[in-house]
């Protein structure tokens, strides 16, 4: 594995590695690349470079990771693409990047996993339930690859066991008491109508952020047919989440009116142009710093549409209602979010089913016992 050195014109000593391999398609190439302050960098360039070649399982665990995120890409939209890159360049990386993929065993994935549970923040907060379960998935993404591709026998993550929560342990939302409370305290007019909207649609604040005066439809109807992101500063308009994200949602005509209203005021604004230019980190701090000033429980933009679909659920609509309007991809997606706020769903129930076999009233049904002869 030699490098070679060069010099520049202005007399600097560089370094510069060539060499040849075998592509994934079985075609003999080479390859240079210059500009490395060290033969040390160009040595290591070509190592890492050949790693990411190769497809055994005592491959370079950050060779394995730059092959997996490579294939990702192509497969998954660029917001997941970016939460998956922090998670492993904050949370895996640090710990097992000089590993050979075949080296981490469950003894390395445990202490990975301490290491992870046990932390505290400066104010001495642990990272959160659904966090140490989403870091954990990462890793035991990554590992699945491996035995997919890269011969590795096992997931060592899946021996380990897991960490964390699915869920938070409490659902946050707000009544509609407390959310117009909330909005009450709104100073900006543009502001208090995208949380209106956010509230009383249940929409994603994606889906809310890429609206437009063409989605706002003359039926008192807004049709959500995209998602708005920013990564890496690139504005990005995505298609929704799932088939069934791609819905027409029903407003309340105040809504309607009022987004009316809001848009011809704005002049010269387009069909076709953005009627909300907040961004999600903005709405995320205004929602805690006006819920703050109102005396009201410190919520997320997210959870206005769990506060939405509670509300929904008190007025009576049913699951599949709901599940429509959210866009969630099966009603099963809406009941294993949202089952739990039917606290009174198995007294109902028994009740209905002795309804079958003792119609009447429930004193009825006792007294009547008093008559029954026995043989």
């Amino acid at each position: 594995m030699p490098a070679y050195k060069y010099t520049l014109k202005n007399g600097k000593t560089m370094w510069y590695a060539a060499f040849n391999y075998t592509n994934w398609k079985g075609e003999y190439k080479h390859t240079c690349k210059r500009g490395f302050q060290t033969q040390r960098e160009a040595k290591e360039y070509e190592r890492s470079f050949l790693n990411q070649q190769s497809t055994s399982s005592d491959i370079l665990f950050s060779s394995l990771v730059e092959s997996y995120l490579e294939d990702m890409r192509h497969r998954l939209k660029p917001t997941t693409m970016k939460n998956k890159q922090d998670i492993i360049k904050s949370k895996i990386l640090p710990y097992f990047s000089r590993l050979k993929v075949c080296d981490i065993d469950t003894i390395r994935v445990r202490k990975w996993q301490n290491e992870l549970i046990s932390y505290r923040n400066e104010k001495g907060n642990p990272y959160s339930q659904t966090y140490l379960k989403t870091c954990n998935n990462q890793l035991s993404a990554i590992l699945n690859y491996a035995v997919a591709h890269y011969g590795l026998g096992s997931n060592p993550c899946r021996i380990a066991g897991s960490i964390g929560k699915n869920k938070a342990d409490e659902m946050k939302f707000w009544t509609l008491d407390q959310y117009e409370l909330f909005s009450r305290n709104i100073k900006k007019s543009a502001l208090k109508l995208a949380f209106d909207t956010l509230f009383y649609t249940g929409m994603r604040s994606g889906e809310l952020l890429a609206l437009t005066p063409a989605d706002i439809l003359p039926d008192k109807r807004i049709f959500i047919t995209k998602n708005y992101a920013r990564v890496d500063e690139n504005e990005l308009f995505l298609i929704p989440k799932t088939s069934r994200s791609r819905r027409k949602i029903t407003i309340p005509e105040f809504l309607y009116d009022d987004l009316h209203k809001y848009i011809s005021q704005l002049g010269g604004i387009g069909n076709e142009d953005r009627i909300f230019y907040f961004t999600r980190s903005a709405l995320q701090h205004d929602i805690k710093d006006i819920a703050r000033k109102a005396g009201i429980p410190l919520i997320r933009v997210h959870d206005l549409r769990h506060s939405h679909a509670s509300m929904l659920i008190e007025m009576g609509f049913s699951m599949k209602e709901i599940s429509e309007r959210l866009g969630h991809e099966s009603i099963k997606t809406t009941l294993d979010t949202y089952g739990h706020l039917y606290p009174d769903k198995d007294v109902k129930l028994a009740e209905a089913l002795n309804r079958l076999r003792r119609p009447g009233s429930k004193k009825d049904n006792v007294d009547n016992n008093d008559n029954v002869a026995y043989e």
